[in-house]
């Protein structure tokens, strides 16, 4: 899967919370088109990250419900800690410049 970290790392999340939600409501919720949902949701079922099955229970038959496999428990896992240093490395960049921007308006001052 080509995309990025942050993006799969919420749909996984997103999926382990609310394994019932449509792929529409996903999409919303993640703020892609739903064709690119879909395609991210193929390439997570096709690494087994993720297993999709009918609930049985729905009154249209045409829900499903999306199931975190244990490689996709593992995978979350892995991606949050990237996605958790990245952020933490954008917030020193910006801490930083930040700091940079206050000392050179108090030099101007």
């Amino acid at each position: 899967m080509t995309e990025p970290v942050e993006t799969t790392w919420y749909l996984l999340k997103a999926l382990q919370e609310h394994p019932q939600t449509s792929q529409r409501e996903l999409a919303e919720t993640l703020g892609v088109s739903l064709g690119k949902l879909n395609y991210c949701l193929k390439a997570l079922i096709e690494k087994g990250w993720v297993k999709v099955g009918n609930f049985s229970r729905n009154a249209n038959k045409k829900g499903y419900v999306y199931l975190l496999t244990p490689r996709g428990i593992h995978a979350k896992t892995r991606l949050g800690i990237q996605f958790l240093q990245r952020k933490m490395q954008e917030y020193d960049r910006l801490r930083q410049e930040i700091e940079a921007l206050q000392q050179e308006i108090e030099a101007s001052d």
